[in-house]
């Protein structure tokens, strides 16, 4: 199983790199490990795009698996309604790690 690690700060600013990151293993066959364990920071537009990426994969059979997802990271999931799309078990309200900005 290859594993592509996800940066710290997957800020709105960060979803560009985000996409170019992720677009060579959209096709890569067998399951793909992403690596989660260094957010610290997520924008839901780098929500978006990992969403979009995990379902493009999953179209084609593809399996993709989030490791050691952060607080942060999870909780950005959950407040979005975007675990079970991740493939991500539910967790404990922890949103005081996520930032309002509104």
């Amino acid at each position: 199983m290859s594993t592509v690690a996800l940066a710290q700060d997957l800020g709105i600013e960060s979803t560009s790199d985000l996409k170019q990151h992720l677009t060579p293993h959209l096709g890569q066959s067998g399951a793909l490990r992403v690596d989660a364990s260094q957010v610290g920071r997520v924008h839901t537009a780098a929500i978006q795009v990992l969403c979009a990426f995990v379902l493009a994969r999953r179209q084609a059979g593809h399996a993709t698996v989030f490791d050691d997802a952060t607080d942060t990271f999870r909780d950005a999931a959950r407040l979005l309604g975007v675990l079970q799309t991740l493939g991500l078990d539910a967790t404990p309200d922890k949103s005081n790690s996520v930032e309002n900005v509104a």
